[in-house]
């Protein structure tokens, strides 16, 4: 009788294997509330990861990290009123607080433009508080009537960056140099996903903005997941907050402003992107723990182990040492392998005898014997090879999943056939994005024919990505 698989095949029912890889991978549980999830500490792992590499990016580009209340006066949303009416259906309103009714109800934070405005209004004086550039780390609450873990729940995590800025060409460009420099950068680079860059229509822009600049990766089972965005604002909340500066000639002008963010989400992003039927497959540059060396059996097995995994983290190798030798080794194995650590190193007394080591790679798979006193200097360029074909597989799903059609039925088949369609706008246009969304498919973005992005939804040349999504 064949062995029960450790996870559901992706081919069979890909919902499943990603719920069951959460399970079994020690990822995430669901928490007591329908719609938010607990993430657990291998999960934060990768989280913390996430927040570091893009922390270093976003103070790079200059800006700098600040705090601001998770409770916000009703109030402020209904003074823009695009963003309340996009937002006014996943809005949690507290009523009551210290067993008393509230003056006036307050929202639990879906995003926190309005709260920042009031503060960027006090701030902001002359033209020489400009560009006011501000992110903060912290969780946000939109009330999610089908969740599922890491993609969508009620309560996620997220950064948020907001700026004001003396001229529109400044805030665009400030948004744009997020687009590339910080999210399409850590995206590509870390996560070895080939997100495309490109515009949001009018239909899917952000409740508030004038424009909307995002990330889309392509997942294993073909569909597409919005993984950042960045905003133009235009003068929308500086209008609604009065947020003005003195110019340099005295006169009152309006800021111009962005907003920009990337969640959690990234995570199972991450898990739909890489992960196979083993598991999960961590990029290296990414990883919690790059390797672990696991003792096989026996007290010289644990002794030699933690000797080789002092010599690795020397190397600047994030590395975790296995001496759980009461375990059995095949269970451990396996737990790793679910985990997606990129590498394996496996010593038992055999090993020790011959002054080898067991090499077991993650990405590539595939096992095999290696001098372990070379691994110190050998390790660093293997991980980075790893690195290097998970974007090259992101990349070469993408391509041959995409398909160059002109018409909507084309389109439509493409995306419900499990990949992507490109359409030339002009053919499409909102009458047929509207069409799509019937069949649930979306228009993920525009693009311009060399895969630029585009100036405006109409430019010349603009086509759309089109695609089924998360």
């Amino acid at each position: 009788m064949a062995k029960a698989p450790v996870l559901t095949p992706q081919a069979d029912d890909f919902p499943r294997w990603y719920q069951d890889l959460i399970n079994k991978a020690e990822l995430a549980d669901n928490g007591p509330v329908r719609g938010t999830m607990v993430i657990r500490p291998y999960g934060y792992g990768l989280w913390e990861r996430m927040q570091r590499e893009l922390d270093d990016r976003i103070k790079e580009a200059g800006a700098a990290n600040a705090y601001f209340p998770l409770f916000i006066p009703q109030s402020y949303l209904t003074r823009e009123a695009e963003h309340v009416e996009g937002f006014a259906p996943e809005l949690a309103v507290v009523t009551h607080g210290g067993g008393k009714e509230l003056e006036e109800p307050v929202v639990v934070r879906p995003t926190s433009e309005t709260i920042i405005n009031e503060y960027f209004s006090k701030w902001v004086q002359s033209y020489r508080d400009l560009p006011l550039l501000i992110n903060q780390w912290a969780n946000v609450v939109r009330w999610e009537m089908r969740p599922r873990v890491f993609l969508r729940t009620s309560e996620f995590l997220w950064q948020e960056g907001h700026t004001a800025h003396a001229t529109y060409e400044d805030a665009r460009e400030y948004a744009a140099r997020i687009h590339r420099e910080v999210y399409a950068d850590f995206m590509v680079n870390v996560l070895g996903i080939d997100v495309v860059l490109g515009r949001k229509t009018a239909k899917e822009r952000f409740a508030g903005a004038i424009n909307t600049l995002t990330l889309e990766g392509m997942m294993g089972d073909g569909k597409a997941l919005q993984l950042g965005t960045s905003h133009e604002l235009g003068q929308n909340f500086a209008k609604a907050f009065n947020t003005q500066y003195l110019s340099a000639d005295g006169g009152r002008e309006l800021v111009w402003q962005t907003s920009w963010g990337v969640s959690t989400r990234m995570v199972g992003g991450l898990i739909m992107s890489h992960g196979d039927d083993s598991g999960l497959r961590v990029p290296p540059r990414l990883a919690p723990v790059q390797a672990v060396v696991l003792a096989i059996k026996g007290e010289e097995s644990v002794a030699a182990v933690r000797a080789l995994g002092d010599k690795l983290k020397a190397a600047g190798i994030r590395v975790q040492v296995d001496d759980r030798v009461d375990v059995p080794f095949g269970r451990r194995a396996v737990d790793w392998e679910l985990k997606g650590v990129p590498v394996r190193i496996e010593i038992g007394p055999r090993d020790l005898e011959n002054g080898t080591a067991m090499l077991a790679r993650r990405i590539p798979g595939g096992k095999e014997p290696v001098r372990a006193e070379t691994l110190p200097e050998t390790l660093p360029a293997i991980l980075e090879e790893d690195q290097a074909l998970l974007l090259q597989q992101s990349r070469e799903r993408r391509e041959s999943r995409t398909t160059e059609v002109t018409t909507l039925d084309e389109a439509a088949q493409a995306a419900t056939a499990g990949g992507w369609a490109r359409i030339p706008w002009a053919k499409l246009g909102p009458e047929g994005e509207a069409k799509l969304a019937e069949q649930a498919v979306s228009v993920r973005c525009l693009i311009a024919e060399d895969g630029a992005v585009p100036d405006a939804d109409d430019a010349p040349g603009t086509v759309a990505i089109v695609a089924r999504s998360y």
